[in-house]
């Protein structure tokens, strides 16, 4: 019985796939439901209204857009369910994928919660904060899961010298930084997800200048990290890598910029809200995957005098 229910590699990379995608997914449609002022389309929870678990017609475009995300959010948690599963009936069970799966189940089951708190309390600036950071923390266990799904369980083989790996460690601390600062940026500006939200009372232009010097410091760490890998002679992946980051960072620089030069416009901020994230897991590729590398550990040598003892 065991064996008929058995899953499959892979079936549990792609589970892990998708769920790494969605969470990306509900990042920016999350972005899209504050950036069309629908954060209130559906007023309560878990119910969209109190007689009603959907939108209804009157409740126009906003309780449409809010109901969908909603519904994108429901699915997402049920792939991660999903993939849970498939790695529990995985043969041979791997521990690793047990607990970075079950670790993204609870991140999203956790971004539920939260975001029922956020319509409790009319979309509080903090609250959204915390509920974009938190998105940020699935992404995490989701890359790593989905990353260790196509990595074999051996021991870790240190890809650069241990200078290299403080200074990738430092791009990871330094591109979280720049995504916390970022939140009070959002919390400033114009797009509160509903006309009658609150701001968080900061000043616009000095939370902005921090989080712009934080974005030019993740761009000159990477540029480092960039020339010291080739300084090395690293192995192509990390070279490439690195030069992934350099490439993503640039282009989220360029979308802020002009986001920010033209008034904030809703297009120009959603594109830089995905930016955050492909920023994010392009740093976490260069620690996790471009920095070490797993294989199955060479047999050890069978040494006949031992085995004839053991076998006696």
């Amino acid at each position: 019985m065991t064996r008929r229910f058995a899953s499959s590699p892979t079936l549990v990379r792609r589970l892990a796939a998708a769920t790494l995608v969605g969470n990306v997914v509900i990042v920016v449609t999350g972005g899209a439901v504050r950036l069309t002022d629908s954060g209130l389309g559906c007023p309560t929870v878990p119910r969209c209204t109190d007689d009603s678990w959907v939108a209804t017609p009157e409740m126009g475009v906003h309780g449409a857009i809010e109901f969908g995300n909603r519904i994108i959010a429901f699915t997402l948690g049920m792939i991660t369910v999903a993939a849970v599963v498939a790695v529990l009936l995985l043969r041979p069970r791997r521990r690793s994928l047990v607990g970075w799966s079950a670790a993204a189940l609870a991140g999203v089951a956790a971004q539920g919660v939260l975001g029922w708190i956020t319509v409790w309390t009319g979309l509080n600036p903090w609250i959204v904060a915390g509920h974009f950071l938190l998105s940020m923390a699935v992404l995490v266990a989701a890359y790593t899961f989905w990353r260790r799904s196509g990595e074999p369980d051996g021991p870790v083989r240190l890809a650069v010298p241990p200078p290299l790996r403080t200074l990738v460690w430092v791009i990871v601390a330094a591109t979280a930084a720049l995504l916390v600062v970022g939140t009070p940026v959002t919390g400033a500006g114009p797009h509160a997800g509903d006309p009658d939200a609150g701001r968080n009372g900061l000043d616009l232009q000095s939370v902005a200048q921090a989080h712009a010097d934080l974005a030019f410091l993740v761009l000159g760490l990477a540029v480092a990290a960039a020339l010291a890998v080739r300084a090395v002679a690293a192995d192509r992946p990390v070279v490439r890598a690195a030069d992934l980051l350099v490439a993503v960072v640039l282009a989220q620089g360029a979308v802020g910029l002009v986001q920010y030069a033209s008034g904030l416009p809703e297009v120009l901020v959603g594109a830089h809200l995905l930016g955050s994230a492909l920023v994010w897991l392009a740093a976490l590729h260069l620690r996790h995957a471009a920095t070490r590398a797993r294989g199955a550990a060479a047999p050890a040598p069978r040494e006949p005098a031992l085995a004839e003892v053991s076998a006696g």
